[in-house]
């Protein structure tokens, strides 16, 4: 996903000017993307709000000082909140490797038994039981994962929820509204 481009930065201006500007483009990305990645089919648009989180965080930790105590909390928010969809985007990219292990395992005996039937002129052999046993393992894996993917994702969307309940928009906005007394 690529970054907004925030319009009206001027290098002569104060920095808690300029460091409103791109916290407040970054804060409705982040926005912008929530009711598609809500959808918990859409890991496309939960990544993407993970990066839009990961930028809104990033500026918060190098400029928060200029909206007071909230622009540290709202690190901190960012934070957590990048985490916890970092971990379901784990299971969205292992799973599949799993998936994709099992069908390269199963390829390979298959051709293997075959390859073994056509020399000896017979049929295929029995594929051996520790190599069932490792489908069987792999596929517990690839369950697993699955598994843990709607609980962190359950975890996702209550952190969200609580993200919203907080006012964290309309808080972290107000603040950059407020110059520090020291005006960076």
């Amino acid at each position: 996903m690529k970054a907004k481009r925030v319009h009206g930065l001027h290098p002569d201006a104060p920095m808690f000017v300029n460091a409103a500007k791109i916290v407040r483009a970054r804060t409705e990305e982040l926005y912008a993307l929530a009711p598609n990645a809500l959808d918990e089919s859409n890991a496309k648009a939960l990544h993407d709000m993970r990066i839009a989180a990961k930028r809104l965080r990033y500026v918060l930790e190098l400029t928060g000082f200029c909206f007071g105590p909230y622009g540290a909390k709202a690190a901190r928010r960012m934070r957590e909140l990048q985490d916890a969809i970092g971990a379901v985007h784990d299971c969205d990219v292992f799973e599949p490797r799993v998936r994709a292990d099992i069908g390269t395992l199963r390829a390979e005996d298959a051709r293997r038994l075959a390859a073994g039937a056509l020399a000896n002129g017979g049929e295929p052999a029995a594929v051996p039981r520790a190599r069932r046993a490792t489908y069987g393992a792999l596929e517990a894996l690839a369950i697993d994962q699955q598994a843990r993917r709607a609980i962190l994702f359950a975890q996702f969307r209550k952190r969200w929820a609580a993200i919203e309940r907080s006012d964290f928009r309309d808080r972290l906005l107000a603040a950059l509204e407020q110059p520090p007394t020291d005006a960076a």
